[in-house]
C-alpha cells in the first residue's frame, strides 16, 4: 500500500497528465490512472517541479532595518553599514533573523539553498553556528549548504583564515571569497583556492561587483580555476562589469566561463539597488546578462542575495519574482527566453549546489505544486506555489485566492 497517491498533475519532464504514487519518502511509480491504493491528493492539473532553488543568499545579515541604514545607497556604504551593525550579532539573534526568510522561502516553494555567512574576528563563529543549527532545525523541508566566506577582506583582516578553517572542519560545506574589499585581491585568490584544494570543497566568489570595464579579478580566477584543476567546482556572483561589455568582449567573457567550467549567478535586486548610483539620468541596470552565458552552455543562475538590509532593502523571498525582475530587466519575452529564466531559478541551480534531482520512479518524493502549465507562465505571471513535500512528507500549503463575485 501506498502511503500517499498525488492524481493529475503535470511533472516537469513529463507529457500530459499522470498520477504520482509515494511510498517511504520516495517516488513509487508515476502514470496515468494509477490504482488507488492508499490516500489520495487532487494535484488539479498542477505542474510539478522539484523545487526552486536559492543559489546565492544571506541569512545572517538578513531582516536588519531595524538597526541600520545605506545612507549613500553604495555598495561600500552597505558593508560599512553591515560591519557596524553585526558587532552586536547574537548567535540567538542570527538564528531568529535567519529562520524568518526560511519560512519566508519555504512558502514560496524553496526547498535546497546555498546560504553564504560573513567570517572574521569581528563576529567569530558565531553567524557559522547559528546558521549550522538552522540547517539542523530546518533539514525537514529544505537542504540549506553554507557557504563561509571573508566578506571585509581576509589578508588585511588577521585572524580570518584561522576561522574559515576552522568553519570547514566544523560542518560549513565550501569555501566563498570577496577579492575587491581586500587589499591585496590576488593573494585572497590564491589562499582560498589553496584552502578550497585541502578541504576538497567548492569555492563560489563575490566578484567584479562595479560597473568599470577596465579591470576585473574574473581572468585571475579563471586562471587559477585551471591551474588547480577546479574546473565545474567555481561560482561567480554578481560580476556586474559584464553588464558594462560591448558584444565582443561579453562573448569573450562567454567563452572563458564555458572554458574553465564557471558558473555564474547575477542577483538582479540587488544589483539594481547598488549599481549606477553616479548617474542622474540614463541610470545603468548593472544586470549580468546570464542569459547569454546560459545560451551557450554556462551554468547560469538567478538569486536574492539580501533579504530587508542595507545591501537590498526589499524581499519576500519569492524566485519566481527574482525571474520575473530579471526578464524585465533583460527585456525577456519569447517563450524559450522565459523558459530560460525558468531553468536559472530551478534546475540550473540544482546543478551549481550538486544537488541534481528528477521526478522519477525511486527518486525522493520532493516537489513543488504550482498552479500553471509551464515554466514560462510561472516567471510571466509570478506563479505562487500551492503546495510542497520534501522526502513524502508535507512542508507547507496555501490556498489559492478566492473571489466573493455578488
Amino acid at each position: 500500500m501506498n502511503d500517499l497517491i498525488i492524481r493529475n498533475v503535470r511533472p516537469v519532464g513529463h507529457e500530459g497528465l499522470v498520477d504520482i504514487a509515494v511510498k517511504d519518502g520516495l517516488i513509487g511509480a508515476i502514470g496515468p490512472g494509477l490504482p488507488a491504493e492508499g490516500p489520495e491528493l487532487p494535484g488539479d492539473g498542477a505542474l510539478l517541479i522539484s523545487g526552486f532553488v536559492e543559489s546565492h543568499i544571506h541569512l545572517d545579515k538578513a531582516c536588519i532595518l531595524d538597526r541600520c541604514r545605506n545612507e549613500t545607497g553604495t555598495l561600500e556604504g552597505a558593508i560599512a553599514s553591515v560591519s557596524a551593525a553585526k558587532r552586536q550579532f547574537t548567535q540567538d539573534d542570527v538564528y531568529r533573523r535567519g529562520r524568518k526568510v526560511l519560512e519566508k522561502a519555504i512558502v514560496q516553494g524553496t526547498n535546497a539553498m546555498r546560504t553564504h555567512v560573513e567570517m572574521d574576528p569581528g563576529i567569530g563563529l558565531i553567524g557559522f553556528e547559528a546558521i549550522l543549527k538552522l540547517k539542523r532545525d530546518f533539514a525537514w523541508a529544505l537542504d540549506l549548504q553554507i557557504c563561509v566566506f571573508p566578506q571585509e577582506g581576509l589578508t588585511n583582516y588577521p585572524g580570518t583564515q584561522d576561522l574559515l578553517e576552522d568553519a570547514l572542519g566544523k560542518g560549513a560545506d565550501l569555501l566563498g571569497g570577496c577579492p575587491y574589499t581586500d587589499t591585496d585581491p590576488r593573494e585572497q585568490i590564491a589562499i582560498l583556492f589553496g584552502m578550497a584544494k585541502r578541504f576538497d570543497v567548492d569555492l563560489d566568489f563575490h566578484l567584479d561587483f562595479d560597473l568599470d570595464p577596465a579591470w576585473r579579478h574574473l581572468d585571475e580566477i579563471a586562471r587559477q580555476t585551471v591551474a588547480h584543476g577546479w574546473q565545474g567546482r567555481v561560482a561567480i556572483g554578481h560580476v556586474t562589469k559584464l553588464s558594462a561589455l560591448a558584444r565582443p568582449r561579453l562573448m569573450e567573457a562567454v567563452t572563458l566561463l564555458k572554458q574553465t567550467g564557471i558558473a555564474l549567478t547575477v542577483l538582479p535586486s540587488t544589483d539594481l539597488f547598488l549599481m549606477g548610483r553616479g548617474s542622474d539620468r540614463l541610470v545603468p541596470r548593472g544586470v549580468a546578462p546570464a542569459h547569454v552565458f546560459h545560451e551557450h552552455g554556462v551554468c547560469c543562475t538567478v538569486a536574492t542575495n539580501n533579504v530587508l538590509n542595507p545591501f537590498t532593502p526589499y524581499g519576500d523571498c519569492s524566485l519566481s519574482r527574482m525571474a520575473n525582475l530579471y526578464a524585465n530587466v533583460h527585456q525577456l519575452g519569447t517563450e524559450d527566453e522565459l523558459k530560460a529564466c525558468f531553468d536559472m531559478v530551478t534546475s540550473a541551480p540544482r546543478r551549481l549546489i550538486n544537488q541534481e534531482r528528477s521526478i522519477a520512479a525511486g527518486e525522493e518524493a520532493t516537489f513543488v505544486a504550482l498552479p500553471a502549465a509551464s515554466g514560462m507562465q510561472v516567471v510571466s505571471e509570478i506563479v505562487r506555489p500551492l503546495w510542497g513535500m520534501k522526502r513524502g512528507r508535507m512542508s507547507f500549503e496555501q490556498a489559492p485566492a478566492r473571489i466573493f463575485a455578488p
